[in-house]
């Protein structure tokens, strides 16, 4: 075991581990930690505690001290600082006619290097931009680009369930979403109903994932057939996935006649939960191996809304995680 802090950078970053040393840090609590990116301000995560060595990459950066009244009214200075060089970063591009947007501006907490977070259609050729910038502010300058769910995670805003984003509230890094997702939980399949403000798949399509599988598997599909336990047959005519009840009909002769039950009372063969799917699987995917996660139709037979998710899904594994650069 090894004692560490979890230490956050940012609202909803991913966490990183340190050795606390000696220091008493309490969660919330601001320490001074050194990174790949300089030195950096942070907030305390969950406080001390102690995890297995598998679970640390070593060697394990030591915490620099607690933050002191001086250090966090440099942070506060570093915020406002980050609003100008937002505003002069927009005049320069616009003299330089850059087809890009600037999403955010980012001081380490040293003042070592400026970071700009941007996005663009295509490939951008910003090395005057950056001379330009350097020549203003006199330290070194970073632009990044980053894909539209990371534009997203950084601006922020209200989600079609009218909560603050996931993903700028308390989402520390961006977890594969697939079409599969949605039809397992028996969502509509229209784009527009299952997509993001980022035009993405919708985070939340993960968050109950592992329940309706599930509760999926104890269930049987629609069209199977199932015996009651007074040992009738009869026809899945549908589900209920979260109820647990089933509709079945049953034939005798010409007439059909519909009851519905628990689950615990039909006998049928239950479903398989699927396995989880390995690192980098959409790469097997893409080479026609699969991974559990099929397309609903071959391109011939698939419909507009179909291909339009598909399109969607892709484009969520092309972009990957997250855009922003590592601090370990």
């Amino acid at each position: 075991m090894v004692k560490i802090i979890g230490v956050r950078f940012r609202d909803a970053g991913k966490v990183y581990y340190f050795d606390p040393k000696s220091y008493e840090i309490s969660a919330g609590g601001h320490v001074i930690v050194e990174t790949a990116r300089g030195i950096e301000y942070g907030t305390a995560v969950g406080g001390v505690r102690e995890v297995a060595d598998d679970k640390v990459v070593q060697p394990l950066k030591e915490v620099i001290r607690v933050a002191t009244g001086e250090d966090d009214a440099k942070a506060q200075r570093n915020r406002e600082k980050e609003k100008e060089a937002m505003r002069l970063c927009r005049e320069k591009i616009q003299k330089h006619g850059l087809e890009m947007k600037l999403i955010d501006a980012e001081y380490t907490f040293d003042n070592n290097k400026i970071l700009f977070y941007f996005t663009a259609d295509g490939r951008i050729d910003f090395r005057e931009l950056v001379k330009d910038l350097a020549s203003v502010f006199r330290t070194r300058i970073e632009l990044r680009q980053v894909g539209v769910r990371d534009e997203t995670r950084l601006l922020g805003g209200i989600g079609i369930c009218g909560r603050e984003l996931c993903c700028h509230a308390f989402l520390p890094e961006f977890e594969p979403v697939s079409i599969r997702m949605a039809k397992e939980q028996n969502l509509s399949l229209n784009p527009t109903k299952i997509s993001g403000i980022c035009g993405r798949l919708m985070c939340c399509l993960k968050n109950e994932e592992d329940t309706y599988e599930y509760l999926n598997s104890r269930l049987p599909n629609q069209g199977d057939e199932v015996t009651t336990t007074d040992g009738r047959k009869g026809t899945v005519q549908s589900v209920n996935v979260l109820r647990q009840r089933v509709k079945v009909i049953f034939e005798e002769g010409e007439e059909k006649e519909l009851e519905e039950f628990e689950v615990a009372d039909l006998q049928f063969n239950p479903r398989r939960r699927r396995e989880k799917p390995q690192k980098n699987s959409h790469k097997n995917r893409e080479k026609g191996k699969g991974n559990g996660n099929s397309r609903i139709h071959t391109s011939e037979e698939e419909s507009e809304e179909e291909k339009e998710l598909r399109e969607l899904e892709e484009l969520d594994h092309k972009e990957g995680k997250s855009g922003r650069p590592r601090r370990s």
